[in-house]
């Protein structure tokens, strides 16, 4: 299965266990916008990304939506890892960002290669570790930026190379939870600024240094 090429661990894997891998991952392949586990499900395994990216994200007071993390290529729920080992309902919600392949290690499997195999020891600990950083990077940034400042830093972190970021201005406001608004709002003011322009689910970024300086220090 030339896609498990995608986990920077399967290299590192026994043949047995690579053979275990290719025999028994389960393959999803979803839509973007389409749900992939919600709060309070059991979950089934170790949800791995091999092409798109999943959005992990909670609800927060008003029903606001604010997004904990993204899951890239090659990476893994650290969410689904902890309620996998502790025996725990899921604590958030899972959708596809992009139209999305990804590959689930049924529960009893995963918690056999980890207790054996050294390439899944170092992922789950790297996993957790790296889950800590970003949700305390995330906390931070929240109760010390402002919402132009985090929405500019969200545009700069997720453009394209052509600097074209994907995403209506509803999903761009669940990202960084706040509303529709406040992001309509302060994105008119970037377009009638020159730093953006907007089309059909998208924005592209046309003064990417302009929108650097509100990312570090506020509005222009």
């Amino acid at each position: 299965m030339a896609e498990l090429d995608t986990l920077k661990f399967y290299s590192e894997l026994s043949k047995d266990a690579q053979a275990l891998l290719q025999k028994r991952l389960v393959r999803r392949t979803l839509h973007r916008g389409r749900a992939v586990i919600e709060k309070g499900h059991t979950v089934s395994g170790a949800y791995f990304v091999l092409h798109g990216q999943l959005r992990v994200y909670t609800f927060g007071p008003g029903g606001k939506e604010a997004t904990l993390y993204f899951i890239r290529p090659g990476e893994t729920c650290v969410l689904a890892l902890n309620s996998l080992f502790n025996d725990l309902l899921y604590p958030a919600w899972v959708e596809a960002a992009a139209d999305t392949v990804v590959g689930i290690v049924p529960g009893q499997l995963y918690r056999t290669l980890f207790e054996r195999e050294r390439g899944i020891q170092d992922l789950t600990v790297r996993a957790l570790s790296t889950a800590v950083f970003r949700l305390m990077a995330e906390l931070e940034e929240v109760h010390t930026t402002r919402l132009d400042q985090r929405l500019a830093a969200f545009l700069l972190t997720h453009a394209s190379s052509e600097g074209l970021v994907l995403g209506t201005q509803q999903e761009l406001a669940h990202h960084i939870g706040t509303t529709r608004e406040v992001v309509a709002r302060q994105v008119g003011e970037w377009v009638a600024s020159g730093l953006v322009e907007t089309g059909r689910g998208r924005l592209r970024l046309l003064d990417l240094s302009a929108l650097a300086k509100c990312a570090k220090a506020g509005s222009v």
